[in-house]
């Protein structure tokens, strides 16, 4: 698991740095576009400090699952909350991709502390 956190960290990083890339080139940059940037860093910290601290690697993995089920909720409630004035721009598509890549990050943290739970 700490290799996904890493992974998807890497890429919410990449997507922050899209977002804010596009918004200068646009004159419309914001530090909101790096969010997605500030979660992917936390991911990678967490997955770098459990591949290095086997001890707490558990509770640091539990640590990271629910920091990305908040990087799932809070752009996916924003979403949803104005789906019907919503129009494809690049905050929409930013979020979206924090969503899906946070909600990748969360389904598979769960399929791994299942299968660690069954080997018990």
């Amino acid at each position: 698991m700490p290799t996904h956190a890493i992974w998807i960290g890497r890429l919410l990083v990449a997507v922050g740095i899209i977002g804010y890339g596009y918004g200068m080139f646009t004159g419309n940059a914001s530090l909101t576009a790096l969010i997605p940037a500030v979660f992917g860093i936390v991911l990678m910290l967490l997955g770098h400090l459990s591949h290095a601290k086997e001890a707490l690697r558990k509770h640091l993995m539990h640590f990271a699952v629910l920091f990305a089920l908040l990087g799932f909720l809070l752009p996916g409630w924003r979403l949803v909350s104005k789906a019907g004035e919503l129009t494809l721009s690049a905050a929409v598509a930013s979020q979206l991709a924090m969503a899906l890549l946070c909600l990748v990050f969360v389904i598979l943290a769960v399929r791994s502390f299942v299968a660690a739970r069954r080997t018990i």
